[in-house]
C-alpha cells in the first residue's frame, strides 16, 4: 500500500523533480505539476490525500489555490511551502484552511512526519466519514479499523465468508470476536438464514443440552411440550458458540458429533434429526492450556481449528484508537439524540497511551460516556517539573518547553497552528522543538 498520494506544485521545475523523486522513493505516489491551473484541474479527476504547494508562484500562486481547494475540496489537506515565511503569512493561511506550513529549506524528515500526519487524518476522516453515513442510512458497521492488522482481519472474513466451513475465532475478552461472527454470516451465502448465539459460559450445564439440542414432551419434569433448540433454530444459516472453553466435557463430545455428521438428538428423544449449519466458535486463547489441563477435547479442537481468525487486541494497532473512539461517540449521539461532540486532541492522545485491557469494549463505554457528558476531560494543568535548585533559565526553559508541548497537543501536532498560537515565527518553533527534543514526543502524542 502507497504511504499516500501527494499532489505537489511548484513552479521551480528542478525543485520539483527533486523533490517527485524523492517523495517515492519514500513511498508516497506523486502527481508534480508546474503549473497550479494544470493541478486544480488534475484535482477534479482525482482526490489525493495531501497536497503540497509552494506559495510564491508567478499567475496563481499557492494562497489563490489553497482557497481554490478549501471551498471545492475541503477535505483534502493543503500544506504551503514557502522561502518568505512570517508570522503573518502563517496566521493568514491557517486561518484560510491550511493543514500545515513548512519553510524552504525544510528538513526531510520534517516533512515526512507532516506528510504521514496529513494522510493519517485525511483517511481517518474518509473511514469516520463512511460509518457515520452508514448510521444514518441505519447499517450496522461490521469490522471497523483501519490498521494494517484491520484491513487483514477484514480481508480474511471476506475470504471465508463463503467457504462454507466452520471457523475458529481467536480473540481477547472484548475484541468483537461474535462481531467477526455476525460479518462472516453476513458476507455468506447463508446471510439470509437465522444466526443463534449461544454463550456456553452463561448456561449452566443443567439446561445446556435442552437449549442446545431442544427436548421433547416428558423429556424431564416441567417438559411440557416439544422444544426446538438452537441448532434446529439455525437450520439454512449460522450457529456461533461463544466461549467455547467454558462447555463441559460431556457435551463437548456432542457437539463434536454435530461437527462430524451434523444431526442432533433432542433430549428424551432416540430420533437423530439433520441440521444444516456452519458453525462458528470463538476462544480467547489457542486453547492448548484447556487441552493440557484435560478441560477441553484435544479432538474437538483439532475439528475446529482446521480454518481460525486471529482478532489482534486494541494493544496492538493503536492507531485504530482515535478512529473507534470517534465512531462509538458519533454512534451513541446518535442513538441519545445528543449533539456529537467534537474530541479534543489532549484527550485523543491520552486514549492513545492507554493499555485498554478491556479492548475495543472498554473503549466504547469510555466513548459513550464521553459522548454523554459524563465522563468530563479534566482540564489538567499539567505539573512542570524542575529541580529546586534550578536557576531562573533552567526554569523558564523548563516551562517553555510545558507551553510548547501543551499547544502542540491543543493542535493535534501541527506546529503551524502551534506557532500562530504562541505568537512566534515557525521556524523558531521548530528550532525550540529540536533543542527541547519534543518532536518525538509531540509525534507520539499526535497519532490516532
Amino acid at each position: 500500500m502507497s504511504r499516500g498520494h501527494i499532489l505537489l506544485v511548484d513552479d521551480d521545475r528542478d525543485l520539483l523533480k527533486a523533490a517527485t523523486e524523492w517523495l517515492e522513493i519514500s513511498g508516497f505516489s506523486v502527481s508534480a505539476f508546474d503549473r497550479p491551473e494544470e493541478a486544480y484541474r488534475q484535482l477534479r479527476c482525482e482526490e489525493p490525500d495531501v497536497v503540497v504547494t509552494d506559495i510564491r508562484m508567478p499567475g496563481i500562486d499557492g494562497m489563490t489555490l489553497l482557497n481554490s481547494i478549501v471551498r471545492t475540496h475541503g477535505e483534502v489537506p493543503v500544506v504551503l511551502m514557502t522561502g518568505h515565511g512570517d508570522v503573518t503569512l502563517a496566521v493568514r493561511a491557517m486561518k484560510q484552511g491550511a493543514e500545515d506550513f513548512v519553510e524552504k529549506p525544510y528538513d526531510a524528515d520534517y516533512l515526512l512526519s507532516v506528510l504521514d500526519k496529513a494522510v493519517e487524518k485525511r483517511r481517518l476522516k474518509q473511514e469516520l466519514a463512511r460509518l457515520q453515513g452508514l448510521v444514518q442510512e441505519g447499517v450496522r458497521p461490521e469490522v471497523v479499523g483501519d490498521s494494517p492488522a484491520m484491513r487483514h482481519l477484514r480481508g480474511r472474513i471476506a475470504m471465508l465468508a463463503d467457504v462454507d466451513i466452520d471457523v475458529l475465532i481467536i480473540g481477547e475478552t472484548g475484541t468483537g470476536k461474535e462481531l467477526v461472527a455476525q460479518a462472516l454470516h453476513r458476507q455468506s451465502q447463508r446471510s439470509a438464514g437465522p444466526f443463534a448465539a449461544i454463550n456456553c459460559a452463561a448456561l449452566p450445564e443443567s439446561i445446556f443440552e435442552s437449549e442446545v439440542f431442544g427436548h421433547v414432551k416428558g423429556a424431564f419434569t416441567g417438559a411440557l411440550s416439544d422444544r426446538q433448540g438452537k441448532f434446529e433454530h439455525a437450520d439454512g444459516g449460522t450457529i456461533f458458540l461463544d466461549e467455547i472453553e467454558s462447555m463441559p466435557l460431556g457435551l463437548q463430545a456432542k457437539i463434536l458429533r454435530v461437527l462430524q455428521e451434523r444431526v442432533i438428538e433432542r433430549l428424551g428423544e432416540n430420533r437423530l434429526r439433520p441440521v444444516d449449519v456452519r458453525i462458528l466458535a470463538a476462544a480467547k486463547s489457542d486453547l492448548s492450556r484447556e487441552i493440557a489441563a484435560g478441560r477441553f477435547r484435544e479432538d474437538l479442537f483439532y475439528r475446529l481449528a482446521t480454518v481460525d481468525i486471529r482478532i489482534p487486541p486494541l494493544r496492538q494497532r493503536k492507531e485504530d484508537v482515535g478512529l473507534l473512539f470517534g465512531h462509538f461517540v458519533s454512534l451513541a449521539a446518535h442513538r441519545y439524540g445528543r449533539p456529537e461532540r467534537q474530541v479534543p486532541a489532549g484527550l485523543m492522545a491520552k486514549l492513545g497511551e492507554e493499555a485498554w485491557r478491556g479492548n475495543v469494549r472498554e473503549l466504547k463505554a469510555r466513548a459513550e460516556r464521553f459522548a454523554l457528558g459524563l465522563d468530563e476531560p479534566a482540564d489538567h494543568c499539567e505539573e512542570v517539573p524542575a529541580p529546586v535548585d534550578a536557576t531562573l533559565p533552567e526554569r523558564l526553559a523548563v516551562y517553555e518547553a510545558y507551553l510548547i508541548r501543551e499547544a502542540l497537543e491543543r493542535y493535534d501536532g501541527s506546529t503551524a497552528k502551534a506557532a500562530i498560537h504562541l505568537g512566534i515565527p515557525h521556524r523558531t518553533l521548530n528550532e525550540k522543538i529540536a533543542r527541547f527534543g519534543l518532536r518525538t514526543s509531540a509525534e507520539k502524542r499526535s497519532a490516532p
